[in-house]
């Protein structure tokens, strides 16, 4: 498996690779997992992890394109073309832009290649506001589409990225599997602790985001409606939970005078049901992009009220009543949140709804049935059997064997 990112990362790509790789080791798989020199290591029963060369200039990798990125993947692909030998490996498994090198690789070995496509590469420039060049995104374009022609599997991780494959030609190769895995969010109880740490009234309305302080995530967004929400909604609070002690500290200088917003900084994943446990709302303020934020399905399950922009990134997932969406401005944003602050019984609604969407179309069986699924397509007989009915513990996951 190709990982090109600093694996394990609290963030968006490593949480699903970390996922993907977990359902396939419950599965039976044994896994070399080739990434970056940077990153916490995993401890997991039929997972390798094999770190490629870091350079001594390199400390971290921001998210999106990068030159830095560009230097890493260099060393990653000297890794894995040490490794990749006749016969060594079943199938090739690979994240993201390693999927070029992914593909390559297969078809030197004469074996099958899986591609995991957890974003559009063209629309990362975007995003990350890295280039406008047409040069640049055309070689990002051929890229895709090669790596997508050149899988005999592709897996999708929302709809946007399942019907770009299907418009490409590869619908008959491509399998959705939503990240649903992202966490348990249901409350713990340890919603006083977290108020009383951070002088969080008990009684305030608490508003929760969670994630990275990219531009995309809207997070200025938030914070302008955070400003309206003051004048109706006096009492209200908002944390912040995530981001670099720099970037903290840029969001800060570009809050309005006097605007009281609780920043935690990065915090370990194991606490995030605790944060969960102590909102009353849980908002995804996010502008841009097309793919679905990760922590949308553990909100799902969370028992909190969800308000998020009315974009494809929450609507391809996000049913009809089973959040408040909003347009992507301050004024609607902060005007959604102040009703649910008002109404008790419909955040009490949304959150039964949006539990009941999760438990219909989200759970964590699906998504391992759907991998072996992917799996049964890329190695047909060889693939490992599917664990039967009984082995499925009652969270919807995969009990050790």
């Amino acid at each position: 498996m190709l990982a090109p990112e600093p694996f394990f990362e609290p963030r968006g790509t490593p949480f699903s690779e970390y996922h993907r790789i977990k359902a396939l080791v419950e599965l039976g798989y044994h896994i070399d997992l080739i990434t970056y020199p940077i990153g916490q290591d995993v401890d997991m029963p039929g997972l390798t992890i094999i770190r490629s060369a870091r350079p001594p200039f390199i400390k971290r990798v921001a998210i999106g394109p990068s030159l830095v990125k560009l230097l890493l993947d260099a060393l990653l692909a000297v890794t894995a073309f040490r490794l990749a030998r006749p016969g060594r490996y079943a199938a090739i498994h690979s994240h993201e832009e390693a999927g070029a090198l992914g593909v390559w690789l297969a078809r030197r070995l004469g074996i099958p290649h899986l591609y995991d496509m957890h974003s559009s590469l063209p629309q990362q420039l975007s995003n990350f506001s890295y280039s406008r060049s047409a040069l640049i995104r055309g070689v990002f374009e051929r890229s895709e589409r090669a790596m997508i022609e050149g899988s005999q599997v592709v897996i999708t991780i929302c709809q946007e990225l399942q019907d770009t494959v299907i418009d490409l030609g590869a619908g008959d190769r491509a399998v959705l599997i939503e990240n649903v895995m992202g966490g348990d969010m249901e409350s713990q109880g340890e919603g006083p602790a977290v108020r009383e740490e951070w002088g969080i009234d008990p009684e305030a309305a608490l508003i929760l985001y969670t994630g990275t302080f990219e531009a995309y995530q809207g997070l200025d967004l938030l914070f302008e409606a955070a400003e309206r929400l003051a004048r109706t909604h006096p009492t209200a609070r908002i944390l912040v939970v995530g981001g670099s002690e720099e970037q903290v500290a840029a969001a800060r200088g570009r809050l309005a005078a006097g605007l009281d917003v609780v920043f935690t900084g990065q915090r370990p994943a194991t606490e995030i049901p605790s944060f969960v446990a102590a909102a009353d709302i849980l908002a995804s303020p996010r502008i841009a992009g097309t793919n679905t934020p990760l922590k949308i399905y553990s909100y799902l399950r969370s028992g909190r009220p969800i308000v998020a922009t009315d974009l494809r990134t929450h609507t391809q997932v996000l049913e009809p009543g089973t959040a408040l969406l909003a347009p992507p401005e301050p004024g609607p944003f902060a005007e959604a949140l102040g009703r649910l602050i008002d109404d008790p019984e419909a955040r009490a609604r949304l959150a039964a709804a949006a539990a009941d969407l999760a438990e219909r179309k989200y759970s964590r069986a699906a998504y391992v049935a759907r991998t072996q699924d992917a799996y049964q397509r890329l190695l047909g007989q060889d693939a490992v059997d599917a664990p039967s009915a009984s082995t499925l513990d009652t969270a919807g996951g995969v009990a050790a064997s």
